[in-house]
């Protein structure tokens, strides 16, 4: 299955991105999700080669969204049209049971991860959308980055590594604004979606995983 078909999918439904919701009053960070009484219903969910279960949790008094995939590949996205030079930052968090023992993010084979924050960028021609895939990477040394094996247009970012860290919350920080300009040497274009994905379908492994609050930031939050 090809990996950048999801972004592919997003894009169909473009024309609703650019209408979608932009940040409500300025403030110095925009919550897309807390995931504290349940999942918004703007979160929509596509299937590719079976589906990865998506469920509301509360445990411990922490309401976030558990994945479960068995073999298979399906992921949440959500619609939204933020400017990076206002909220250049992103910040989540997320938990993982497992890393993938088959997977290699330099392989089309081994393109699965238990846990995946994709940003999509817009653009008028799908065929030339960019996305920035930040991964819990299952070898790929974390603050590595690489193309997908399926297209440059999508680059992973490891932002976590191996199995060192599984079964403990992160939360993540990352200058979407930045890494964008390194990545694809040019001024980034809004943000059109966002989407989480748990999946498995190369490898036919089983991976879960666990996601936390996703907010847009003015400023670096570790820094607040």
């Amino acid at each position: 299955m090809v990996r950048f078909a999801l972004i592919i999918a997003l894009l169909l439904v473009f024309p609703c991105a650019i209408a979608a919701a932009e940040p409500a009053a300025p403030g110095q960070c925009q919550t897309i999700d807390d995931f504290a009484t349940g999942i918004k219903p703007d979160w929509k969910h596509k299937s590719f080669k079976g589906t990865t279960q998506y469920s509301w949790v509360k445990e411990d008094g922490r309401g976030f969204v558990r994945a479960n995939s068995r073999g298979t590949a399906s992921g949440l996205y959500y619609e939204i049209n933020y400017d990076l030079k206002q909220y250049p930052y992103i910040t989540w968090q997320w938990k993982v049971d497992n890393t993938l023992e088959k997977g290699d993010a330099t392989t089309k084979a081994g393109d699965d991860y238990s846990a995946r924050i994709y940003v999509v960028f817009s653009s008028f021609f799908f065929w030339n959308t960019l996305a920035i895939n930040y991964i819990w990477a299952n070898r790929l040394p974390q603050g590595e980055a690489l193309p997908n094996p399926f297209t440059a247009n999508n680059m992973m970012y490891s932002v976590e590594s191996g199995p060192a860290a599984t079964g403990r919350w992160i939360t993540e920080t990352r200058n979407i604004y930045e890494d964008f300009k390194e990545f694809f040497k040019r001024e980034p274009p809004k943000v059109a979606a966002i989407a989480i994905m748990t999946d498995s379908d190369n490898t036919g492994a089983t991976a879960s995983a666990s996601y936390g609050p996703i907010a847009f930031c003015r400023s670096d939050p570790r820094q607040q």
